[in-house]
């Protein structure tokens, strides 16, 4: 996020960096919190939704690349919180942090629910604890000037702290649909991951402009390097479990969309060991961008899932109103249908396709190969990026505004059928 322009290039002002965590986390947070909207309205989990906007048999494409990112983020996770503890306490090899966090994740994902209220209960308290005393002895160092450096970059920046919260997008609907209303899902979604986000990303911004001067590959020596630090951070990679857990629970949940009679309990083992395994012996260091790149795919996801269900809510609710269902006759959002027999929506891929071309035509991401293959399709098209234009806005706007289209000639066609058939039969 301070370096948008890659390794070497200026950085962002402090100013800037602050801004950009809090209008990305704000954006992103607002698409998590309306994608798990559907879940609270039908109790299905997000993948399931996805038989509702796609059909059954083409939700599988979504699920097979959820399944993929929930992979490569949960052997992500074992890794962060094996080297996190490692650098705290050296006497016992990473591999051995690795099993216990692998072992640990496991037995959280087979009781999740459980496990959430143990998190809630005791370690969020403490976490909180961790980070007001981090947070004043971080700003006892000297801060840096605010306009020091530069605002160039700043919307890729901004996509990046996006990115993270839209990563989350496809699981929101596992954990939202346990709510008792879609008012308290919303702003519980809202208020716990943007002011989580944030203050988070201070702490490491504070952490890397003060201690660690700069050098992202201190930032684990800064918290140490702090009165008590390493009490405190090894209380923070504890507490990481649970984005393993859920990175496993979902993957679990995303795996019965393709398979609904498998145990989930069974899955969440096999997974859990599965990613244990990852964590062991995948080289995860060049991952993270492929993540990154990955993580685009559900920005415009995520646009057409929105727009597409709240349109049809909107379209039900002002049926109702005019008498022509019976009142109370179906819950909000029954009308997609979320049965394994869903028929094929094929052309929602369209909107989707859309809206992930204008992301990578913007922000091709840091893969070598494939930011040069957007660059040179963007140059035959006579495309070039300009600094205001940002990739998630965009291209969450062109997917939504594509699927309100793609449903308004759907319409069109099923009333000109519709017209067709009657002629003929009379």
């Amino acid at each position: 996020m301070l370096q948008p322009g890659g390794t070497g290039t200026p950085e962002l002002s402090l100013a800037a960096a602050l801004t950009a965590i809090v209008v990305g986390t704000l954006l992103g947070t607002l698409v998590l919190a309306l994608s798990g909207i559907p879940g609270t309205h039908t109790g299905a989990p997000a993948m399931v939704l996805l038989r509702g906007l796609f059909g059954a048999r083409v939700s599988y494409l979504p699920t097979a690349l959820n399944i993929l990112q929930l992979f490569g983020w949960s052997i992500f996770e074992l890794v962060t919180i094996a080297t996190a503890a490692h650098t705290v306490a050296s006497g016992v090899p990473k591999w051995g942090y690795v099993l216990i966090a692998g072992v640990l994740t496991a037995l959280l994902t087979i009781r999740p629910l459980g496990a959430i209220r143990v998190l809630r209960k005791y370690a969020t308290g403490a976490v909180l604890i961790v980070m007001c005393y981090l947070f004043i002895q971080l700003l006892r160092h000297p801060l840096p000037a605010f306009t020091h450096g530069t605002w160039s970059g700043y919307w890729p920046a901004t996509d990046t702290v996006v990115a993270v919260a839209i990563s989350f997008a496809p699981l929101a609907a596992d954990y939202m649909r346990h709510s008792r209303s879609s008012r308290a899902a919303f702003a519980g979604a809202m208020a716990g991951y943007s002011v989580t986000q944030v203050l988070c990303y201070v702490l490491g911004l504070l952490a890397l402009v003060t201690v660690a001067h700069g050098n992202s590959n201190d930032i684990f020596g800064a918290f140490i390097a702090l009165p008590v630090g390493s009490l405190g951070f090894a209380i923070l990679a504890a507490r990481e479990l649970d984005q393993s857990f859920a990175d496993v629970y979902s993957t679990a949940i995303s795996i019965q969309n393709l398979r609904p009679l498998w145990d989930r309990r069974v899955l969440a083992g096999v997974i859990s060991a599965l990613v244990t395994a990852g964590a062991l012996w995948l080289n995860i260091a060049d991952y993270e961008n492929f993540l990154t790149l990955l993580g685009s795919v559900f920005v415009p996801m995520s646009a057409v899932l929105i727009v597409d269900y709240f349109a049809d809510y909107l379209a039900k609710q002002r049926s109702e109103a005019r008498g022509s269902e019976a009142r109370g006759s179906e819950a909000p959002g029954r009308g997609w249908d979320l049965s394994a027999a869903a028929r094929s929506r094929w052309a929602m891929l369209l909107p989707w396709a859309v809206g992930f071309v204008v992301y990578q035509l913007i922000n091709p991401g840091y893969v070598s190969w494939w930011a040069s293959a957007w660059s040179s399709f963007g140059q035959d098209i006579g495309f070039t990026p300009a600094s205001w234009m940002s990739a998630s806005i965009l291209s969450f706007c062109a997917a939504g505004i594509m699927t309100l289209l793609v449903r308004r000639v759907t319409k069109l066609l099923r009333r000109e059928a519709a017209t067709a058939v009657t002629h003929d039969g009379t």
